[in-house]
């Protein structure tokens, strides 16, 4: 199926590895030029080799977004390089695990700024173009833990259900403008994140990595952890254009975990 989305540009938050990776490369893989962005020049330049060896197209931006403030300033020098922006993926790095209690202000504080304000604030920033065209695709990938808080994860079961709210709101003012507005929740994907959340679980709780791992594929029904490139995929024919009346929805990319309705 031809996704209909070739030659528009699109900004990928945290490109650089895991889900952003996968997404950019699902999008590239269209005929979309992405904008890679990450803090880790290194991670980014080996995402953009992988997508220009399958004949992609790419473009890389420093960027280490946890400063709302210069979000507007710097699409603004992505749009002069590469024209109006039509889909963007926002995309955070998950925050440490933690308990609910005990955190200090600052830490909520901080984490806030990084993961919603500054997402907030680079979604405004490309809205206008998107407005201009009367074609758009948000899409932002937060976690399972919005629908089933997950143990130990505080910040990223609070925070990310804080977009939640604002992503359907958003979803509902854009509607009839053309631009759709939807929110991806992985589950288990093995990405170095799930890597770094097992082994931190087999530590707390003094188990083998190998035993946390089966333990945790039990949960899955199709019992095993989702490929990138799966949710990549998800998250491309998010942005296409057969997609334009699926707007406001959470889609559940996560083998069968979440076991409400």
């Amino acid at each position: 199926m031809d996704f209909a989305i070739r030659g528009k540009n699109a900004i990928v938050i945290g490109a650089g590895s895991g889900l952003g990776a996968a997404s950019a490369k699902a999008l590239a893989a269209e005929g979309v030029h992405t904008v890679l962005v990450g803090r880790r020049a290194e991670m980014l330049a080996k995402t953009q080799a992988e997508i220009e060896s399958s004949g992609g197209a790419s473009s890389v931006c420093v960027w280490d977004i946890a400063d709302p403030s210069i979000a507007s300033d710097r699409v603004a020098e992505i749009r002069s390089r590469v024209g109006p922006i039509s889909i963007l993926i926002n995309n955070t790095g998950g925050p440490a695990p933690g308990p609910a209690s005990g955190l200090a202000p600052e830490v909520w504080a901080t984490s806030f700024q990084s993961m919603v304000t500054s997402v907030i604030a680079i979604t405004d920033a490309v809205l206008p173009d998107m407005q201009a065209q009367t074609w758009g695709r948000i899409i932002t990938i937060a976690s399972s833990g919005v629908i089933a808080p997950i143990p130990n994860l505080v910040l990223s079961n609070a925070l990310r259900s804080t977009l939640v709210g604002w992503s359907k709101t958003l979803s509902k003012e854009l509607a009839k403008q053309g631009i759709t507005v939807n929110m991806a929740l992985p589950g288990r994907i093995a990405t170095d994140r799930v890597q770094f959340l097992d082994e931190s679980r087999a530590n707390r709780e003094s188990k083998p990595v190998s035993q946390v791992i089966q333990e945790s594929m039990a949960t899955i029904p199709v019992g095993r952890y989702g490929r990138p490139e799966e949710f990549g995929c998800t998250v491309a024919f998010l942005a296409s254009a057969q997609a334009g009346y699926i707007t406001g929805s959470m889609i559940r990319i996560d083998g069968g975990l979440i076991a409400s309705v």
